[in-house]
């Protein structure tokens, strides 16, 4: 193939993508005269190359459509959705012919009789009525410039390497001319030519590191200063070719307003496309491997997210749905964000898929939580379409997204609100080739994390106050009121030896890096941390691609070659974070866990008797296991000295005595907040447990809320209230029962209190939703949730207690409901003014019995802002 054809196959292929928006532009404005003039002048550029070039088929076709083109500019045809569906179907030949004539060298045989007759019909006034007889409607919005695209890609395959050409422009603008600017200028490279600069670039950063390891072993002075100067050169030179290789998002969304209008039409749906941030740049090489998940991702929402108008219009939504496409950096790596306001996804359908898929029982699934069940749609297979259509339902799709985002080190999340929409979040990096890794060591043996996915680095044991704990036979940290899941990858990559038990609580020292895998978080148990390093990523080898933990390989500057591990592959293998494990976005973060009526993570333990007993695990600060000699007694109640003060021990079991032939050790659940700590002895630690928690009311038996059965049990849930105010102070006092349901919204920014206040109310009867602060609660407004009380702290770190109550009460569905502020400040000037910002009541922090009484006051008395 020689240059000019060459040039003329890329020349082409940038006309044609931009001539798919700018026709689809024109549809939407038919009054665009700059676009048509940009149109005309893109075909009859190619029709008048296929004339010099020879080739006449090409030129047939470009001709016909040119014709249609001139008739739409010179005002003597109005511009249709019929029309422009024929000039389309005329560039999608040209495109078919065109990567023929790449693969081929030279133009396809084919007859185009019937679609240029088409043409020539409509350019002679004879089809005109007939082509606007389409279903459906499209809009477009895209915040996308123009702009030179300074290295190619190819749309079929690679062109070969030519002479590199220097571009200007012919006709510079006239504000550019009087300012006496520049024009831009581009020249075109061969994407091979830039493959090996990145090859060559790697291979100095190795060197580079070479030399810093060496300098550092010998402690030379004398090559400090030209190493340093080297290793910023190094940089300059690898940011300047990784520019190079950056292209904007855009680029991968340049087919989506065709694809749009095309699902719109054949569906019969109306559907307005809005692309936010098509400017953000990452690597050519991972924009190549996101263009088909992207592109699968929309035509599902366009499909099994978007209603119909006539549904639309019944469920009170605008007859056009919205799909939406935005990116934006975030620290090394790149959010997309593809959401839709269609119909959401149908938690209830999706179970019983899954259930009868065999994917989980009928018991498992009724305990997952409604994110834990979209998860299922990533499963191979999986696929809740009634029927399969020419556009998807036949189980194949959203694995293989799954597998392609994690392939180059991305996470995919999913969330949905069932009749309001669905939205997918992909988290990929900027680039494949150089990152920046984090060094590790485990059992002599050093391998790179991706810095991406590390969250912070934990010191823990020899001395340190963080310590791994046990749950069983699975180690955990508590890290600022979290309970995380741990993995030792000494043992899962089986370097320790049998049996060996890692970090032994109190006893050896090493190191957790917390790592984030989607939005789920756990800890990877490490011996030695050494520093960061830019390291290059190389494949990993066939032989190891199996074992699933590994995404690469590098050189470090000693030379030595370390594997990269993929927290993902970790993840999956261990199975810390479970593949139908719920993700934590903004929007679903609302209750941090914390809804009645939904899993929450209970501890079972047994004290006293076999009965077992649960309480909810976010309010335990640590459990503990204390050598009995360090139980002292102090005013008749025994106590402990904990971080420096004396806390007290209260028994379950009826009391506690120390003699001949007692236990040697005692295990404690303890109970912290601020400054105040209590803890309560147990006989066992017996499981964590995720499950609703539905509690039938006890028999007024002091220190218990109820009886609900948990883990196939019937269970005593302990009233975390009554027991720690036995233990002194004047943090409680005894309850009252609430005397009807209600549906409460709790605003609370401490994790212990939410922990605290959401059971003590669910066992009243009351539904309880939980949120840390005032713009998670009004994001819930957002989405039409309705409640018949908000129960609010008042000090919080963002936006205060009384800033939230005058938002509620200044207009919207909240602005009547009750509103109880539950917080420590109680004197008068503090009530006075929360009554001034809209507070119905305002309660002690925390009473109980004074909150219950004024919720059933509230509900009594009608409220008026």
């Amino acid at each position: 193939m020689d240059d000019l054809l060459a040039d003329f196959l890329t020349e082409t292929h940038e006309g044609l993508v931009a001539l798919d928006v700018a026709l689809l532009r024109l549809e939407k404005s038919p009054q665009d005269k700059p676009t048509l003039s940009e149109i005309f002048r893109l075909v009859h550029t190619i029709k008048g190359t296929c004339g010099f070039l020879g080739l006449s088929r090409l030129e047939r076709v470009a001709h016909a459509a040119e014709n249609i083109l001139g008739l739409y500019r010179d005002g003597a045809m109005n511009v249709t959705p019929g029309g422009v569906t024929l000039v389309l179907g005329a560039l999608d030949r040209i495109k078919d012919i065109v990567g023929a004539l790449e693969r081929g060298g030279t133009e396809p045989a084919g007859d185009d009789a019937e679609l240029i007759s088409k043409l020539d019909d409509l350019a002679n006034g004879q089809a005109g009525e007939a082509a606007d007889a389409l279903p459906g409607g499209y809009q477009a919005e895209t915040d996308t410039k123009a702009r030179s695209v300074s290295v190619p890609t190819a749309q079929s395959a690679p062109a070969p390497p030519r002479p590199a050409r220097l571009e200007t422009s012919a006709e510079p603008a006239a504000e550019e001319l009087v300012a006496g600017h520049t024009p831009p200028q581009s020249i075109r490279v061969s994407v091979d030519v830039l493959e090996d600069l990145m090859m060559l670039v790697s291979e100095l950063v190795l060197t580079r590191n070479q030399l810093m390891q060496l300098s550092r072993a010998r402690s030379d002075g004398a090559y400090s200063v030209p190493l340093q100067r080297l290793s910023h050169i190094t940089f300059d030179l690898q940011d300047g070719v990784m520019k190079t290789r950056m292209q904007p998002i855009g680029n991968a969304w340049a087919k989506m307003p065709r694809l749009v209008r095309d699902l719109s039409l054949e569906l019969g749906k109306k559907i307005d496309l809005e692309m936010r941030g098509a400017d953000t740049e990452l690597d050519r090489q991972v924009l190549e491997l996101i263009k088909d998940p992207l592109t699968h991702m929309v035509r599902n929402s366009g499909d099994h997210g978007l209603e119909g108008p006539e549904d639309r219009r019944r469920a009170g939504k605008s007859e056009t749905g919205r799909i939406m496409l935005n990116a934006f950096h975030e620290g090394g790596h790149i959010l997309i964000e593809i959401s839709d306001d269609g119909r959401g996804l149908s938690t209830e359908r999706i179970r019983q898929k899954a259930i009868s898929q065999g994917l989980a029982s009928e018991a498992e699934v009724s305990g997952m939580s409604d994110g834990e069940v979209h998860r299922f749609i990533f499963r191979a297979g999986f696929s809740t379409a009634a029927a399969v259509t020419a556009v998807s339902g036949r189980g194949v799709g959203m694995d293989v997204v799954k597998t392609n985002v994690e392939r180059i080190g991305g996470t995919i999340d999913v969330t949905s609100t069932e009749g309001r929409g669905t939205g997918f979040t992909i988290k990929i990096p900027l680039t494949l080739a150089i990152v920046s890794a984090l060094i590790v060591e485990v059992a002599g043996e050093r391998f790179a994390i991706p810095q991406i996915g590390v969250l912070e680095l934990v010191r823990v044991g020899g001395g340190s106050s963080t310590r791994v704990e046990r749950i069983k036979d699975a180690p955990v940290l508590r890290l600022r009121d979290r309970l995380l899941p741990l993995v030792s990858l000494g043992r899962v990559l089986g370097l320790d030896e049998e049996g060996a038990a890692p970090i032994r609580e109190g006893v050896d020292v090493g190191f957790v890096v917390v790592t984030q895998v989607g939005a789920n978080v756990f800890g990877i148990i490490v011996d030695r941390l050494f520093d960061t390093e830019e390291i290059v990523v190389k494949p990993v080898a066939p032989i190891l691609r199996h074992i699933g933990m590994f995404s690469g390989n590098t050189i470090l500057g000693d030379g030595s070659v370390i594997m990269i591990l993929d927290p993902n592959g970790i993840a999956r293998v261990t199975g810390v974070v479970a593949d139908g494990a719920s993700p934590r976005t903004e929007d679903s973060k609302v209750a941090s866990g914390v809804r009645s009526g939904e899993t929450t993570a209970l501890l079972l333990f047994r004290a006293g008797d076999e009965t077992p007993k649960a309480v909810p695990l976010g309010l335990i600060a640590r459990l503990d296991d204390i050598p009995v000699e360090q139980i002292e007694n102090s005013g008749g109640m025994p106590v402990v000295q904990y971080r420096g003060q004396l806390m007290p021990l209260l028994s379950m079991s009826g009391g506690f005595a120390r003699g001949e032939g007692e236990r040697t050790r005692q295990t404690v659940l303890v109970f912290s907040e601020g400054d105040r700590s209590l803890g309560i002895m147990v006989d066992a630690i017996l499981d964590v447990v995720d499950e609703a928690l539905s509690v039938q009311a006890g028999q007024g038996r002091p220190g218990f809320l109820g009886s609900a059965v948990v883990a196939g049990k019937v269970t005593e849930v302990i009233d975390t209230a009554w027991w720690l105010r036995q233990g002194g102070g004047d943090w409680f006092r005894p309850a009252i029962s609430a005397p009807m349901a209600r549906r409460l919204l709790l605003v609370e920014d401490s994790v212990f209190f939410r922990e605290l206040v959401v059971p003590a109310l669910a066992a009243d009867g009351y539904e309880v939703v939980a949120v840390e602060g005032p713009a998670q609660a009004l994001r819930l407004r957002e989405r039409g949730e309705t409640f018949d009380a908000i129960v609010s702290d008042i000090e919080m770190p963002e936006i205060d207690g009384y800033a939230f109550a005058r938002e509620v009460r200044g207009g919207g569905p909240w602005q009547d409901l009750p509103m109880i502020a539950l917080t420590g400040r109680v004197e008068p000037a503090a009530v006075a003014r929360g009554r001034a910002a809209g507070f119905t009541d305002y309660i002690g922090k925390y009473d109980r019995e004074a909150l219950l009484a004024s919720l059933s006051q509230c509900f009594a008395v009608p409220v008026t802002a």
